[in-house]
């Protein structure tokens, strides 16, 4: 490669009026969109199908003018398409908002000529751009999908149905308010759009920045603790915009680099990013997107999924600390961590009372209205979005006005300025959302039209013998396959559809369970190889070989994958509420989690012989996978008993094992 191929690419005058443009354009469609989204939370006028078609165009725009500032000027024909499917989504869009009475109460089931070629170039245009954003995997699924919709009697055995017509392929997709425009869009239209926003004047007003000032901080008073940065600054981070990969991407960019040059391995750093990453969508209050579609399909409110939540969150999280304090303690060099150069990047930001008031108060406010005064989810994030304005921009603009030395004007300017800027992230982070979760709805009322779901309900059993446990691993090993590639709420949409009701209706698993074992499995999915959408942002900030990452993320990982058949066996932690009991099932859990993480991480070089070793770590493994899973209490006591005198054996043979070394 010669020097003239490394060099940037150089860029115009008209290029950079061009780019210039396009940035204006996107700042202004974000916040109209957001106006406009801020009106329906207020008013709520519009049937909800209706509101989608907006919700959806909007998006697609956004996603689109945000591509086009990333071309350069040699993609002229790129540049070209990307504005024809704009123009096209735009228009189809606004035909269906305008039509809305006349095709959801007149015309159900046929429409016009013109109208089905309208939707057919639509489904092309979701398709495309779900590729761009995502990839070929997940286009593979959308395009199985309609093959399968449309060819169905060429399948075999319980696969085969009779086929869906072409213009009743497209006319569910789009023309029917299902499909793209279907129940999952409005969800996330009407429930999740709020938080992204919220998210997005976070990031704004620099929040993001604090947490991560927070958790080096933290980083200070204990060994591992560079490598805890990750999973506290992961664990807020990630609970509030519910993407792995954006998490990953936000958070890695600053814990990553900061384990490397503490002395730990590329891969090691990567997977335990990745790990973390993954689970802040999980943690309460916020849970991403996922929880508000848990609540919509289970026909309970959004409160009663949090509550589930909160006990799995707790054992997931602090296992993955304590398997990373295993992991990095082997690795990170002594002395105090190299911090300091870190915390200069980060913006020093305001006091910390301060800073507690601006961001505190709007979270409170949440966690009021959602738990305490029962308001739905629609009001309780409008109210939080406006109580996020007021304190963010709000309380700086105060202090200003009452220092003599401070710039009124010029502080009036910056909030202004990264209002608009948290409005336009959460707007560019909402699109690709938009984009995807139209896809899913559309393979999902695909499937259903050809009822997959039951045939393969009864094809697992069929496969498992009736057998309650294998039914269950395959269950996990489809949705781990299902996911694979996918945003966590696109996966959980899937296999909550397909599988969960499987173990409800053959089982007898109760409904809560059954969804918490598929949304758990299919977070799982997002570092599982040989996709690993989570691996893969954090190896390529690590710079590190992805496989050797994927297996540092699933070693740190590895009871995680038994957590979802605690759902199944001890249900009562996702479905008991917070009681003495649960919470009593939930520390059972927890430790037999230390057992397999202890496992699977001690020092192996500290123990006689190699097959002492093995065995050793096979015996930890089994006994904390009994604690976590087994449903029988004696049984679960039984194996914390005997991997706790395990342990004191062997704490015993390396006090008085000559060789020991330092951990």
């Amino acid at each position: 490669m010669s020097e003239t191929d490394s060099e940037p690419p150089v860029w115009s005058p008209a290029s950079l009026e061009r780019e210039h443009l396009l940035n204006n354009a996107l700042t202004l469609l974000s916040l109209v969109f957001w106006a406009r989204v801020l009106l329906y939370a207020l008013n709520q006028e519009l049937p909800r199908a209706q509101y989608g078609t907006i919700f959806l165009g909007g998006g697609v725009l956004i996603y689109v003018l945000h591509e086009l500032i990333d071309l350069g000027e040699a993609d002229r024909l790129e540049r070209l398409g990307l504005w024809v499917l704009a123009g096209l989504s735009t228009f189809t869009c606004a035909y269906l908002y305008l039509n809305y009475e006349v095709l959801s109460t007149t015309r159900v089931g046929y429409a016009l000529e013109y109208e089905y070629a309208l939707a057919a170039l639509f489904t092309i245009t979701i398709i495309y751009l779900t590729y761009r954003a995502f990839g070929a995997a997940f286009v593979g699924v959308i395009l199985l999908a309609i093959v399968y919709a449309r060819f169905g009697e060429f399948f075999p055995g319980l696969l085969q149905h009779s086929g869906v017509g072409e213009r009743q392929v497209v006319n569910l997709l789009v023309l029917e308010f299902d499909g793209f425009f279907g129940s999952i869009t409005q969800i996330v239209a009407a429930w999740v759009a709020l938080f992204l926003l919220y998210a997005g004047l976070l990031r704004g007003y620099g929040a993001f920045q604090l947490i991560m000032r927070l958790a080096f901080n933290a980083a200070k008073y204990f060994k591992s603790g560079v490598a805890q940065s990750a999973v506290l600054s992961s664990l807020i981070v990630g609970s509030i915009n519910g993407a792995q990969t954006a998490n990953a991407a936000m958070t890695g960019s600053f814990t990553i680099p900061l384990m490397k040059s503490n002395g730990m391995k590329s891969e090691t750093a990567g997977g335990i990013e990745a790990v973390a990453s993954s689970g802040g969508q999980i943690m309460p209050p916020v849970m991403g997107a996922a929880a508000f579609v848990m609540a919509s399909l289970l026909g309970i409110t959004y409160t009663e999924v949090l509550i589930a939540g909160i006990i799995p969150a707790v054992v997931f999280y602090v296992s993955v600390a304590i398997g990373v304090h295993y992991m990095s303690s082997k690795q990170l060099d002594e002395g105090e961590a190299q911090l300091e150069s870190r915390l200069e990047d980060l913006d020093a930001g305001y006091h910390p009372v301060v800073e507690a008031v601006r961001f505190g108060v709007p979270f409170a406010i949440l966690l009021y209205l959602l738990g305490v005064a029962q308001w739905t989810v629609v009001s309780s994030a409008l109210y939080t979005c406006v109580t996020m304005v007021a304190t963010g921009a709000g309380i700086p603009i105060l202090l200003s006005a009452v220092r003599s030395e401070a710039d009124v004007v010029a502080t009036v300017k910056k909030q202004v300025l990264d209002t608009v800027e948290g409005v336009k992230y959460g707007a560019t982070t909402l699109a690709p959302i938009a984009i995807i979760i139209a896809a899913v709805n559309g393979i999902v009322d695909l499937l259903n039209a050809t009822g997959v779901p039951g045939k393969l309900s009864l094809a697992l059993i069929s496969v498992a013998g009736g057998v309650m446990l294998i039914t269950i691993i395959l269950a996990m090993v489809i949705c781990l396959v299902l996911g694979l590639g996918m945003p966590t709420v696109a996966a959980y949409t899937i296999v909550a559809l397909l599988i969960a009701p499987t173990l409800t209706s053959q089982f007898g698993v109760s409904d809560l369970a059954a969804h918490f074992f598929v949304f758990y499995s299919a977070i799982l999915s997002g570092i599982t190889p040989p996709i690993a959408i989570a691996v893969v942002v954090t190896t390529g900030i690590a710079g590190s070989n992805f496989w050797r990452t994927s297996l540092e993320a699933l070693k740190l990982a590895a009871p995680l994958f038994i957590l979802p058949f605690a759902f199944i066996y001890n249900p009562e932690i996702v479905t008991g509420g917070l009681t003495l009991y649960t919470i009593w099932s939930g520390l059972l859990v927890l430790l037999g989690s230390v057992l397999v993480i202890h496992g699977l991480n001690f020092d192996r070089s500290r123990l006689p012989s190699r097959a002492v070793s093995l065995t050793a770590r096979a015996a930890f493994v089994v006994f904390g996978v009994a604690a976590m899973a087994i449903s029988t209490r004696t049984v679960r006591l039984a194996a914390l008993a005997l991997g706790g005198a395990l342990f004191l054996v062997q704490t015993r043979v390396l006090a008085t094992d000559p060789t020991e070394v330092t951990n």
